[in-house]
């Protein structure tokens, strides 16, 4: 899924205001106030600090403190803000840890953003040490700047931050992110998948078109299906996941039940066709689950394991489990075996080799989903799942091995 409603528990409390109609009336008088003429203003900043030493998992406040450059006096609503982002399940040792937050609803122009971990908010050995640096917080805090060249974070220089069109605040630049990454991908693992699919399915003797058509618009329902899933999973945030999120399960249903509608109304040979369909799918998985790593989305759990890799989930960066690599390794995976077998193999029964590559595909998943970051919903819908995965899996690829020539490849 790309990205969830917001769960940071954040804190976000502006300066207060003297005399109202007085306020009001200087504010339709300066022009970067004056809120009927502007557009909705946002801005979004970055942080880091060191995990520390420790030997258990801690929480951290850091404070995010912003006041808008030419603002004087006392500060008007929307002129300053102070927001607490609280950063929960550190695990010391571990290196740098990046925070980002976005504000929005403020007034335009250029702002000074400063941020301090607050004390009393971290491990035992971490707590003594803030006592002794005073109540300025256990440790320093850095404006967060990125390496791609060398994967890593670097203390910035603490520079102005210019606001934006306030939905454009998620396309800010933060660490370990490329925004529009996923869109991207995406739509180049669609290309990949449909183009493998033609190559395959002329084997069957299939008419282009048609196969293109039947692709398209079952790409499109699993879109419309892929974003229903997630607004599903998450009713009491509907606005927020209208805006954002999809879910992949809720795009196979659609794309799947769309394309057997389609395939049954044009008469197509529904078996080899999904067949031919299943290695241009799961390499277009492989090839979206990169834009999932880059753009920040489904994100592992923070982890010390030796194959842990510094990533963000949009909001906080650390070392975490790839569980986004894991999951495109695993179409790789899927994807090459299901050519393999669409080459050489004649199945016991038509469209074998992509159930087993969809079930192959739902009991990874299934493991995966276990070392994501946001917690479970079900503790017995995942261990289901798997089990029929399982079973449906070994069924079909025995299908499938048995259409194997007995001499080999």
């Amino acid at each position: 899924m790309l990205d969830h409603p917001d769960r940071t528990g954040a804190r976000l409390s502006e300066p207060s205001t003297g005399g109202g109609g007085h306020t009001n009336r200087r504010q339709r008088q300066d022009g970067p106030a004056r809120e009927e003429d502007e557009l909705q203003q946002g801005l979004s900043a970055s942080c880091w600090f060191d995990s520390g030493p420790g030997d258990r998992p801690y929480s951290a406040t850091v404070r995010f403190t912003g006041r808008r450059l030419g603002a004087t006096g006392r500060l008007r609503p929307k002129d300053g803000f102070v927001r607490d982002e609280v950063v929960a399940g550190i695990i010391p040792g571990t290196g740098p840890v990046s925070i980002t937050t976005r504000v929005q609803d403020v007034n335009p122009g250029q702002w000074s953003v400063s941020a301090e971990m607050l004390p009393g908010a971290t491990n035992p050995r971490a707590a003594r040490q803030a006592a002794r640096l005073g109540p300025r917080g256990s440790r320093p805090v850095f404006p967060a700047t990125w390496s791609w060249r060398h994967w890593s974070l670097a203390a910035g220089p603490a520079e102005p931050i210019r606001t934006r069109w306030a939905p454009l605040t998620d396309f800010i630049r933060m660490p370990a992110v490329i925004p529009a990454s996923w869109g991207s991908l995406v739509l180049a693992g669609v290309i990949v998948g449909m183009t493998v699919q033609g190559i395959l399915a002329s084997r069957y003797h299939l008419n282009p078109a048609r196969i293109l058509t039947v692709s398209i618009i079952a790409s499109l329902a699993g879109l419309a299906g892929a974003k229903a899933w997630y607004v599903a999973l998450n009713l009491r945030g509907w606005r927020a996941a209208l805006r954002v999120g999809l879910c992949i399960q809720g795009f196979l249903v659609g794309a799947v039940v769309v394309g057997l509608a389609l395939m049954m109304l044009l008469r197509l040979p529904i078996g080899p066709l999904l067949d031919a369909t299943a290695p241009g799918l799961f390499f277009g998985v492989m090839i979206g689950r990169l834009g999932c790593f880059f753009t920040g989305c489904c994100a592992g759990r923070l982890s010390a394991s030796r194959w842990a890799i510094w990533s963000s989930d949009r909001r906080v960066g650390a070392r975490r489990i790839p569980t986004q690599l894991l999951e495109s390794l695993a179409g790789l995976v899927i994807g090459t075996l299901s050519t393999l077998a669409v080459l050489y193999s004649r199945p016991g029964f038509p469209g074998a080799i992509f159930v087993a590559a969809c079930a192959a595909y739902t009991l990874v998943r299934q493991g995966l989903l276990r070392l994501r970051g946001e917690e479970r919903r079900s503790s017995l819908g995942g261990p289901l799942t798997a089990a029929a995965s399982a079973v449906v899996m070994l069924v079909s690829v025995a299908s499938v091995v048995v259409g194997f020539p007995r001499s080999g490849l």
